[in-house]
């Protein structure tokens, strides 16, 4: 399978930790020049920019723009074109998470979720879709999550942002179909991240369980493998997706969750 990405440029967004950092990990391993955007210590972040470099071989820019907002996003986007002529790899990964009954969904947590998590994903992807029609070659990944394809209880926000983007990814790849993009979703289950580790008081709270309830009887209670899903594999099934072996897989949504939604 043919994955050196040399030459290639790739923008992850929410890629200072987690799935993010790991995607941007394993596609400097592969010779990509990266942009790496999201929130976090500063110093921590250079780290990591200088390692990414390290790796590569190549450039890593950081970005910390904030995303819920349009023309942050539209200077983001003209400041990796200005660096490297464009963006070739599109991975939209950052994303909020927020656990409350509907009824007492709070309304500006609505808002913020659907900007960070569907909107932001459509400003970034209209912005780097002309550069890759020019080349006839770019990569469009969505991190989708199981919650694109199920929906569970108190995450009323979160799911319809992801079901939106599972649909919204089906749009741009009929779109993209004849200019060697392909558009594909990755919709892991429960990863062992900050923002599924940050979620747990507020579900201990809606559901009136302890922690380890939580972990054992919600977050992993629809895994069949009873396993956390590792960045590291998300990253891998992306850089699958960059290969030349994944030039005809587009549309798809593929799901890493642990036989989830098998069920």
């Amino acid at each position: 399978m043919s994955t050196s990405l040399s030459g290639k440029t790739a923008l992850i967004t929410g890629s200072t930790s987690g799935i993010g950092l790991a995607y941007a990990k394993a596609l400097a391993g592969e010779g990509a020049n990266v942009v790496i955007n999201g929130f976090g210590d500063k110093d921590a972040i250079e780290q990591e920019r200088l390692g990414l470099e390290k790796l590569s071989g190549a450039k890593a820019l950081y970005s910390g723009h904030d995303l819920t907002k349009v023309d942050q996003i539209e200077t983001m986007m003209k400041e990796a074109a200005d660096a490297f002529g464009g963006i070739d790899i599109l991975i939209n990964n950052a994303g909020m998470q927020h656990v409350a009954p509907v009824e007492e969904f709070p309304l500006d947590k609505w808002d913020l979720i659907i900007a960070l998590n569907l909107n932001a994903a459509f400003h970034t992807t209209r912005l780097a879709v002309p550069y890759m029609k020019e080349k006839k070659w770019g990569r469009i990944i969505q991190t989708a999550s199981a919650h694109s394809l199920v929906a569970s209880p108190f995450k009323s926000a979160y799911v319809t942002a992801k079901h939106g983007l599972a649909g919204f990814t089906k749009t741009v790849a009929l779109e993209v179909a004849t200019f060697g993009i392909t558009a594909n979703c990755i919709s892991p289950g429960y990863v062992w991240t900050p923002l599924v580790e940050n979620q747990i008081p507020d579900t201990m709270k809606a559901r009136g369980m302890t922690r380890e309830q939580v972990m054992n009887d919600v977050l992993l209670a629809g895994q069949p493998t009873k396993q956390f899903v590792t960045a590291e594999e998300v990253a891998a099934t992306a850089l699958y997706l960059c290969s030349d072996a994944a030039a005809q897989v587009t549309g798809a949504n593929l799901s890493i969750d642990g036989g989830w939604t098998a069920q």
